[in-house]
């Protein structure tokens, strides 16, 4: 493994582990929504170093396809994450707001 690309992976390891932590760590849905946005920016970071071959080859194309599937299936999931968050408080709020009338 070259220098760089050790770097890369270490760097995306690191940033998959920060956001797994704070996912952990956090209560709302939207901080836990970006903190596995964060966790799989990390990921893909090191599929990235891991398919680096050196300069005299060309890198894998396999991890590249799949990192960009990847981005693509995370941004449809948090726009539907983030949706379902906002149907969830919308019916919350309504029904607290039946308890108070009620009582």
């Amino acid at each position: 493994m070259e220098q760089a690309q050790l770097m890369f992976a270490a760097t995306g390891a690191l940033i998959f582990v920060f956001g797994l932590v704070a996912g952990l760590r956090d209560d709302s849905l939207l901080g836990r929504i970006i903190a596995i946005n964060i966790s799989g920016v990390g990921l893909f970071l090191l599929l990235v170093a891991l398919a680096y071959r050196g300069l005299c080859q060309a890198a894998d194309p396999i991890p590249h396809a799949l990192v960009l599937t990847g981005i693509v299936v995370a941004v449809a999931a948090s726009g539907l994450a983030i949706a379902i968050g906002r149907k969830l408080d919308e019916l919350r709020n309504s029904s607290h707001r039946r308890e108070g009338d009620s009582s």
